[in-house]
């Protein structure tokens, strides 16, 4: 898994690519959500748009970064998701948890209209 980073304004927008998979991934992601926290952002946007596949270890690593920065105070968006890995979010029934949006200018506009 490779993390771009992109601010916008107070959100981060991390563009994920590649698999996440757990192992490493958990580290490494883990990391950078304590890290975007300590640099004081905590609404975080997920640009699923170059993730190849997701298993059942990535999706812990979302959730254990989404309850990292609702803790905070933050929330997690997901945008941009192929219709593979949107599948596997409605049968894991984690688009209850996680709100997703088709393109990243939508969920950027859901931030602002929350505020």
């Amino acid at each position: 898994m490779n993390i771009q980073q992109t601010p916008k304004g107070e959100i981060m927008i991390l563009t994920l690519s590649g698999k996440i998979m757990g192992g490493p991934d958990y580290e490494k992601f883990h990391n950078e959500i304590k890290s975007l926290i300590n640099d004081g952002f905590v609404d975080i946007l997920l640009n699923m748009s170059k993730v190849t596949w997701i298993n059942s270890t990535g999706l812990g690593i979302l959730v254990s970064a989404f309850h990292t920065l609702k803790k905070n105070g933050g929330v997690m968006k997901i945008c941009d998701v192929s219709a593979r890995i949107d599948n596997i979010l409605n049968v894991t029934q984690l688009k209850l948890v996680f709100e997703t949006f088709e393109t990243q200018d939508d969920a950027l506009a859901s931030f602002t209209a929350a505020k």
